[in-house]
């Protein structure tokens, strides 16, 4: 027998369906930008762990984690020296490993241990190897064609787009005005940027008031997240010495500055992206950085992994590895940022990459939202 529906029935049916296909098509738009950085693949390899490729087949599988966009903060290189050939080749092999993105989908900067020798070519290993710009395709893979959003500038320090969100990296470099530095000296931790690396900086905040600005280094500012003040990546021993805490310490260096971003424009200690930050409070949204590895909840000088000054939220997205990093602070994770079409807040979550601290996965306890200063806005087409 034919069932018959009374024809309001039939109204409610399709007034649900249209609600759902309504709400459906008016799903607000994410982007999701993956940061990692500190995978230091030699000292990893060293013990068959494949520090860069176990985070990068994490984030594409089934129990991973979705993203748009990749920026790897620096320190692939897990040489005390300078880093040589077979290491880039390795970590090209590694990058080999996506399945769903592209390498041109990950966005570089070099850290300290990527570094050449104070007597080489400035970056030399770095730019062949990993090599943001697609300078040497023929060892990198890296192709900037096929980047999903152009990058204008130099692999020391470059821009991009994505909508209203602007990203300026700057990468580590040796300090010119030393004599012992990487290879001399086995390494000197404290931060360092170019005279022309800071000014280009300066001028792209200033001119672009309307983007929600993204600043890159391998450094964290001073006194800004964990263990980032004067002497913090050290402590004293039972003899009143200066050792390693979190860096390690050379004397003939500037180990006082070890945990932050120290030389700019030669000059020590010169607050110089402080001062520009205090005196135009919220023009910066987000300074990523890295380097100081340490575990998720660490809060030494009083400082966490994510911490707001002068209107600008400060993140230490370090690091992959889990053999290159004093005893007890190395939890291999890394942190996914979520921006929503016409929200001003982003979410910020933690992803342990290890059994080793906490159950591999989220972890909860450093999630955040984030407020920025305007809101985001998705690229057309996107």
């Amino acid at each position: 027998m034919r069932m018959i529906f009374p024809r309001f029935l039939f109204s409610l049916i399709a007034l649900a369906a249209l609600t759902s296909g309504m709400a459906y098509s008016q799903a607000p738009r994410t982007f999701r930008v993956w940061v990692f950085s500190d995978a230091h693949v030699g000292t990893d390899k060293k013990h068959d762990r494949d520090s860069l490729a176990e985070a990068l087949r994490q984030s594409e599988s089934t129990s991973g984690f979705d993203w748009d966009i990749a920026l790897d903060l620096g320190d692939m290189s897990g040489e005390q020296g300078t880093p040589k050939d077979p290491e880039g080749e390795e970590i090209v092999r590694q990058f080999g490993v996506l399945n769903r993105h592209l390498r041109e989908d990950i966005y570089d900067l070099s850290g300290n241990h990527d570094r050449s020798g104070l007597d080489e070519p400035q970056a030399w290993w770095w730019r062949k190897w990993v090599d943001p710009t697609g300078e040497h395709t023929e060892f990198s893979h890296v192709d900037a064609r096929k980047r999903p959003f152009p990058t204008e500038g130099t692999w020391e320090r470059y821009s991009f787009r994505v909508g209203n969100l602007l990203f300026l990296m700057m990468s580590d470099i040796n300090e010119p005005t030393q004599r012992v530095g990487r290879g001399t000296l086995g390494g000197n931790p404290g931060g360092v940027v170019s005279g022309d690396t800071f000014r280009w900086w300066k001028r792209m905040v200033e001119e672009n008031h309307s983007s929600v600005i993204i600043s890159a280094h391998h450094y964290m500012l001073k006194n800004t997240t964990v263990a980032s003040g004067d002497w913090e990546g050290m402590q004293r021993d039972e003899k009143g010495e200066w050792e390693p805490r979190y860096h390690g310490y050379f004397p003939q260096g500037t180990p006082q500055g070890a945990s932050f971003l120290y030389w700019v424009d030669s000059k020590q200690d010169s607050g110089a992206f402080e001062s520009v930050l205090a005196a135009a409070p919220s023009s910066v949204d987000l300074w990523l950085g890295a380097h100081t590895h340490t575990t998720p909840d660490d809060t030494y000088g009083g400082k966490s992994h994510i911490e707001r000054r002068w209107g600008t939220t400060f993140l230490n997205a370090a690091g992959l590895t889990l053999y290159h990093s004093v005893p007890g602070t190395a939890v291999p994770r890394s942190w996914l940022l979520t921006f929503t079409d016409g929200s001003d807040e982003v979410k910020v979550r933690c992803y342990l990459h290890s059994d080793d601290f906490a159950p591999k996965g989220w972890y909860s306890k450093n999630d955040q939202v984030i407020k920025l200063s305007k809101p985001f806005k998705m690229p057309s087409g996107k």
